[in-house]
């Protein structure tokens, strides 16, 4: 990197469950649910510009919660992401690039904002896109998050699962999280609302698949490959269920390779978003 440059490395993270909770405020505007944060995630690197763009591993793209986050930063800047997660299958890429921007920009540009400032800066980037709700929250957290109240700092609330596993998952393609948390959420946020009091009543991992997969049959978004793949590990004795949103499953410990399943294979991330 250049002088001026920074580097962020932000985790991916797959949400098992969740609520949709909107107020006039972008800021108070969220979810809560459950996740896990990923050691697999995405690393952003940021070089003041003239004439920005915005790569993916190295393909150019447009990204909005990222055009905002440097809006709202006030600057003009390169922004390079890498990643291994598939892009719109539920890992939160879009929420992973928007707040390692955050992250990176303020270092570069010697901005001195606080933590707290530059995840509610990406936070509301993402609410205001459409692209997510609670990802930018967890993701600056790390660990398996329990967001107890929705919303970016100070209104958000977060707790975790103070476990830690070895993560599998295989992704059969995306699934539009605009289209879903865009439309009815009704059904969804009342099978969240469930999926939710029962981890806190039983915070461990466990419990957390369980929950998991009554909210993903119960809200009605499960896929056909997704479900037989669930089905197959839970066949072998495994514990597996479906990442929100996206055509992907997710199991504890060696759940998808013991199923046949070509997974890719990580961690549970214990530490939120950093700079490099």
């Amino acid at each position: 990197m250049t002088d001026g440059a920074a580097e962020a490395f932000v985790p991916g993270h797959v949400t098992g469950l969740f609520s949709v909770h909107r107020t006039g405020d972008a800021a108070r505007t969220g979810s809560r649910g459950v996740g896990l944060t990923l050691t697999d995630g995405v690393t952003v690197q940021i070089e003041p510009s003239t004439d920005p763009v915005t790569t993916i591993d190295g393909a150019s793209t447009d990204v909005e919660s990222v055009t905002r986050v440097l809006a709202s930063i006030g600057v003009r800047a390169d922004v390079h992401a890498t990643t291994e997660l598939p892009i719109g299958a539920g890992f939160g890429v879009s929420g992973a690039m928007a707040l390692g921007t955050a992250f990176a920009a303020n270092a570069a540009f010697d901005c001195e904002h606080t933590e707290n400032d530059l995840v509610r800066i990406a936070h509301v980037a993402e609410v205001e896109s459409g692209s997510g709700l609670g990802d930018v929250v967890a993701q600056a957290r790390g660990g398996a998050p329990i967001r107890l109240d929705p919303g970016a700092p100070p209104h958000g609330r977060l707790d975790g699962i103070p476990e830690t596993a070895r993560i599998e998952y295989v992704s059969f393609g995306e699934l539009s999280t605009e289209d879903v948390i865009s439309g009815d959420t009704e059904t969804l946020s009342t099978a969240g609302t469930a999926g939710l009091q029962t981890v806190r009543d039983h915070p461990t991992l466990e419990t957390f698949m369980d929950a998991s997969r009554s909210f993903a049959r119960d809200a009605e978004l499960l896929t056909d490959d997704v479900a037989t793949a669930i089905e197959d590990v839970d066949a072998e004795g495994g514990s597996a269920s479906m990442a929100m949103l996206g055509r992907t499953v997710f199991a504890l410990g060696t759940g998808l390779t013991d199923a046949g399943y070509d997974a890719a294979r990580c961690r549970i991330h214990n530490a939120g978003a950093t700079l490099r």
